[in-house]
This record gives structure tokens, sequence and C-alpha cells, in this order.
């Protein structure tokens, strides 16, 4: 499987529920060639584990099915034991990774059969990425400075020339 992809799969309708580390990655992502990473990328969601990983293992990308602040998913969704594992160990065969964000799911010792992960798989590089983002912090960010029709700043926005 490459080690890095142009194309990702999240349910984006739950991105108000997303912690700021998950959204500043999807954002990033969003952005495309205009934000820092420099190239586009496309989504794909099934709303099937199955069916995306069975994608991503013919050409690469990035699935993401993160923990977030709904009840019942503050430690994620998918089960450790019957979901996440068999995945996992799928992936790294085909030469790619799973995470819950923060360490390998092949090194999670569950202590539950029922226990719930976040889960994230795929290409090598992207699970990096997240797992990098996971660990840090995200900036701190403003609202006052966002980029808003009614209150922008750049000179553009403001009919001025540069």
């Amino acid at each position: 499987m490459p080690a890095e992809t142009r194309e990702y799969a999240i349910n984006a309708a739950n991105i108000r529920h997303w912690n700021e580390s998950i959204r500043a990655y999807v954002g990033e992502l969003t952005e495309g060639g205009d934000g820092p990473r420099g190239r586009d990328f496309n989504t794909r969601w099934l709303a099937s584990m199955v069916g995306d990983a069975f994608r991503i293992l013919g050409r690469g990308g990035i699935y993401l099915y993160p923990a977030d602040r709904r009840p019942g998913y503050e430690r994620g969704r998918l089960r450790l034991l019957y979901e996440a594992n068999p995945i996992a160990f799928l992936m790294e065969q085909a030469g790619a990774a799973a995470t819950d964000g923060l360490q390998p799911i092949l090194d999670l010792a569950p202590h539950d059969i029922h226990q719930r992960i976040p889960l994230v798989f795929g290409s090598a590089e992207e699970v990096r990425r997240v797992a990098l983002a996971m660990r840090e912090a995200p900036a701190a960010s403003s609202p006052l400075f966002h980029r808003r029709s009614l209150f922008r700043t750049d000179a553009a926005a403001l009919g001025l020339s540069a």
C-alpha cells in the first residue's frame, strides 16, 4: 500500500463533536492545494468500515473513526477485539498502519470483550500524521481572526489594492 495518499474517509457530519486535533487534521485536508499540505484530497465515506477498508487496501487512503463528545462515543465506537484488531492486522500486513490515535491497535491489551476504541487506519504516513496531531495540542485559534464574510481583514476582501 502506498505510504501517502490523497483520499480520506471520515463521517464529516460529526465535525461539531470531534476534538480539536481531529478538526485540525481534517481541516488541513479540506483546504487542499491552498492549505499547508499543498495538494488536494478527496473524501470517500461509505459508512461501512469493511467497504472503506477494501478500497483502502486496493488503492491507499486513510479511515478515521475518532472518539468524540457524543454520549457513548467518548472512548470510541468500534470494538477492539472483533472490529479494530482484524482490520489492524490486515493493514499492517499490507504495509499500512492502524492506531487509536495514541498507540498502535495491535499493541493494545483488551480489558473487556466489548471494549470500544477510536480507530484510524490506512496509509502509514497519514496514520503517523494523525497520531502526531493527537499527541500535540493544536495551535490556539481565535474566532476573531478567522476568515468570515463580515470581518475579513485581507485587502482583497475590503476591495483595496495591496
